[in-house]
């Protein structure tokens, strides 16, 4: 909004008060623009018939292996007992080339020695198994480090 004074010899202030619509021009002047190159990248397109896609999931999620020691060392396979590291050998290739690979996630009891652990992630490595994993217990009553 403007305002001019008048400077009258006369003592009498006159004052007017008109909107300035200049800046309102320049905005519509913007936007009219604007229409005029968009409706045509609207309106003139190239007529494809474009192709029809299937989506089918290529890759489904591996079941894992759970390999299990006991205290006194012995091994099984997803709750089934393993005979020697022979079989567990066999059973660790035989799950290698599964596509996608499994996850082995190795679950030992506490007091179980550590060369038994060792023999276990040995076979596995031999085996030609990528993931693997150690399951633990949850500690809930410890917040942050000790």
């Amino acid at each position: 909004m403007a305002m001019s004074v008048g400077s009258g010899g006369g003592g009498e202030v006159k004052v007017m008060a008109t909107i300035n619509t200049t800046p309102l021009v320049d905005v519509m002047l913007v936007l009219l623009i604007i229409f005029l190159i968009t409706i045509p990248v609207i309106t003139k397109t190239v007529n494809v018939t474009l192709p029809k896609a299937v989506n089918i999931p290529t890759q489904t999620k591996p079941e894992n292996i759970t390999i299990a020691v006991d205290k006194d060392g012995r091994i099984y396979w997803n709750d089934k007992a393993v005979p020697d590291r022979d079989a567990l050998l066999a059973y660790l290739k035989e799950a290698a080339v599964r596509k996608p690979q499994p996850e082995v996630q190795i679950r030992a009891d506490k007091e179980t020695r550590y060369e038994a652990i060792g023999r276990v992630m040995y076979a596995i490595q031999r085996g030609g198994i990528v993931k693997v994993g150690f399951l633990t217990e949850p500690d809930h009553g410890i917040r942050g480090y000790r």
